[in-house]
């Protein structure tokens, strides 16, 4: 279950940084490095942080190639900016939730305290898009004031660990709290739901 749920997180993540290159109109290559970072950049800081070897993308080396077929296939297929950026937001949300349960779930057999494998959860999630964000010399959503993300991911790890105490089957306490986090990043960019934006008074 635990594979299933990184192999999604991997291709819905990959998804996002080959929209996200395309967005910005890169090349083959371009398209490749984001989609790889975006898909691999979290789960290795969180693997780093954890002090898990092989790295989970060396250990299961069809990931990388799943995402190079990935990248390649959409060099060749011709899309509008405007339309590929109306795509963003699904496989970013869906990339968003699997990822962080599944890194918070991680940390926990690591023996980590909840808060530490909640931290752990967001870096997961949310690394790998914010460093394709600077690569495509953007500021990155995980620190500009818009739409709930970080705390989505934070938010959904907390109900895994509830969901945990009820004793419920594994698979139910990470699918529920899958589907919380991408209920939450689709309600917070539905309602436009942001964090206080720090603004300096002018005197």
């Amino acid at each position: 279950m635990l594979q299933l749920i990184e192999l999604l997180a991997v291709i819905s993540s990959g998804l996002f940084g080959i929209l996200l290159a395309r967005k910005n109109q890169l090349d083959f290559i371009g398209v490749f490095t984001v989609a790889f970072v975006t898909a691999f950049a979290g789960g290795t800081l969180r693997d780093l942080f954890l002090d898990r070897h092989p790295l989970f993308w060396i250990a299961n080396s069809h990931y990388a190639v799943i995402v190079f077929i990935l990248a390649l296939g959409s060099t060749l297929i011709r899309s509008n900016t405007t339309r590929v950026e109306s795509w963003l937001q699904i496989p970013d949300a869906l990339g968003l939730g699997l990822f962080a349960i599944i890194g918070a779930n991680f940390a926990l057999e690591a023996g980590t305290s909840l808060f530490i494998a909640a931290l752990m959860g967001m870096i997961t999630g949310t690394s790998g898009g914010a460093i394709a964000d600077i690569i495509c010399n953007e500021v990155p959503r995980l620190f500009r004031s818009s739409p709930l993300y970080a705390t989505c991911a934070f938010a959904g790890c907390w109900i895994y660990f509830g969901m945990r105490q009820l004793d419920l089957a594994e698979h139910v306490s990470l699918w529920v709290s899958i589907s919380s986090v991408v209920a939450f990043r689709f309600s917070a960019i539905h309602w436009n739901i942001c964090l206080p934006e720090h603004r300096h008074s002018r005197e």
